[in-house]
């Protein structure tokens, strides 16, 4: 890990609504946001897609969506991953034992991953970074699959979901902690993984123990205590009042919105004299 200190600002979910678009074409512009991960099957992404573009300092990477979304392929194509809506559920437990068991649902898993990073190609925007939608990257079977396909698609970058014990229980409780203790030996691997394909990824990341809840006092207290090396924040904005899923009913989407644009937030950055950006400015 190097001694420097670089932080990348990421905003999830670009794309899922209107009113996460727009918080993220106003937080990159005015304020500290410097990434943010689409959802190219998700509702608003056309419109995302379109500020994208208009947004050139503003690092965009693919939020890989197989479990609680939309799917990019048609139902017929994926109907073991999806309803005849197109929508996967949310049941990750269940998800993850069929994706590892079952060579049928295997192939439409690559299937839907190959044309949700085709999708991506197809924006013309470049690639900064893939993550996954609820960190299902950790799964090892769907990581082999992103890093297999990810290379026919240019993939640099990969978010690693390894947050620091200090804020997991300073956010979250002793349960979050506890949680992120247990994930160490999966994320070590992970990262394993990731060096041998010869791709980037964050030292640690804040978000996962306060996810909806990462508010001014979280960003500031995370930068007071920012480690070295490569860290990531991630968001989750949009303007106050609107619901933009119903498994996100109860985040606080305006104070994470108000926390990118906070002068204090900004001030504290600069004087912490921590460079930020993309993985690609890494």
């Amino acid at each position: 890990m190097s001694s420097k200190k670089f932080l990348i600002v990421t905003a999830d979910d670009f794309g899922l609504h209107d009113a996460v678009n727009d918080a993220v074409e106003l937080a990159s512009r005015s304020g500290i946001l410097t990434a943010a991960s689409l959802m190219v099957a998700a509702p608003a992404a056309a419109d995302a897609i379109r500020r994208a573009r208009r947004l050139p300092h503003l690092r965009v990477g693919l939020h890989l969506v197989l479990a609680d979304g939309r799917a990019m392929l048609d139902p017929h194509q994926v109907s073991a991953l999806a309803d005849a809506d197109g929508l996967m559920d949310g049941r990750m437990f269940r998800r993850g034992i069929r994706y590892f068991a079952l060579p049928l649902v295997r192939r439409q898993l690559e299937a839907e991953i190959r044309a949700q990073f085709s999708a991506f190609a197809g924006t013309g925007l470049r690639l900064d970074h893939v993550n996954v939608h609820k960190h299902f990257h950790l799964h090892p079977s769907l990581l082999g699959m992103l890093v297999r396909i990810g290379r026919d698609f240019g993939v640099a970058a990969v978010r690693v979901p390894q947050e620091p014990l200090w804020f997991a229980t300073q956010a979250g409780g002793w349960r979050a902690g506890l949680a992120a203790a247990l994930l160490r030996p999966w994320v070590g691997m992970m990262k394993t993984r990731l060096r041998a394909a010869g791709l980037r990824h964050n030292d640690q990341v804040f978000g996962i123990a306060a996810s909806g809840a990462m508010d001014e006092t979280a960003l500031l207290r995370v930068i007071d205590h920012l480690p070295s090396g490569i860290s990531e924040i991630y968001l989750h904005p949009a303007h106050a009042g609107q619901l933009v899923s119903p498994s996100m009913s109860d985040y606080r989407h305006g104070d994470e919105l108000a926390a990118l644009l906070s002068p204090r937030v900004r001030a504290a950055i600069k004087a912490a004299d921590v460079a930020s950006g993309g993985y690609a400015d890494l």
